[in-house]
């Protein structure tokens, strides 16, 4: 099935990628991306012990926060958040055309 397409003001075709899963391990809680988010999807959460490896618990600068895909489906496809994560924690999807 085709995906989702779209047309830009200057008449190109565009076909957004919706963010689809984010790698929670990788991801440093800097906030970047819940800040570019225009349709609140993303949430910042507590990490719980039992997601802090060996290694962060010797870091002077733990994480104790990651994001999460909180409301996933309010997603339009910007990549907003894909551009601006120093981690490259998210995977973003074409998504097809519901009939």
């Amino acid at each position: 099935m085709d995906p989702i397409t779209g047309i830009t003001r200057g008449g190109k075709p565009w076909t957004p990628e919706f963010a689809t899963a984010l790698n929670a391990k990788t991801c440093i809680g800097c906030g970047r991306c819940y800040k570019v988010c225009t349709r609140d999807v993303l949430e910042l959460i507590d990490r719980s012990e039992d997601d802090i490896s060996e290694d962060d618990e010797d870091d002077s600068e733990s994480i104790s926060s990651i994001m999460s895909l909180a409301n996933p489906d309010d997603c339009t496809g910007c990549g907003a958040c894909s551009r601006v994560c120093p981690k490259a924690c998210f995977t973003n999807t074409p998504m097809p055309l519901a009939a």
